[in-house]
């Protein structure tokens, strides 16, 4: 009789550039650059990572789902995140935030994505 098998993950470093996680024999970086959610989060909710699936990562306190293969290949997912302080906002939906060191009256757009 066999036992249940079980995917895990590990976090087996995390610096000033960005975490390293251990996948079975394989282990990725994962650089703040591209992963930005992971910035100022706490050792506590990054290390809390579970695998539910064989390509699918999950950090229940921060609330990440990513595919494994998007942090193998993060330039064939191109949609990444800005982040504003702790809330972090997708690509897609930069113009729709006023830049909050902005005093003037009406919002203004990130650079890339000016009118």
């Amino acid at each position: 009789m066999h036992g249940i098998a079980t995917l895990v993950a590990e976090v087996t470093h995390i610096s000033q550039n960005g975490l390293w996680l251990l996948l079975e024999d394989e282990e990725l970086l994962l650089t703040y650059e591209q992963f930005p959610w992971f910035r100022e989060a706490t050792v506590g909710q990054v290390s809390h990572v579970e695998r539910p699936t064989k390509d699918h990562l999950y950090w229940p306190e921060l609330d990440v789902d990513l595919s494994i293969e998007s942090i193998r290949k993060p330039s064939a997912f191109p949609l990444i995140a800005k982040s504003t302080g702790r809330q972090f906002i997708p690509r897609t939906e930069l113009a729709l935030v006023p830049d909050p060191g902005d005093q003037a009256d009406g919002p203004s757009f990130p650079r890339e994505l000016a009118p």
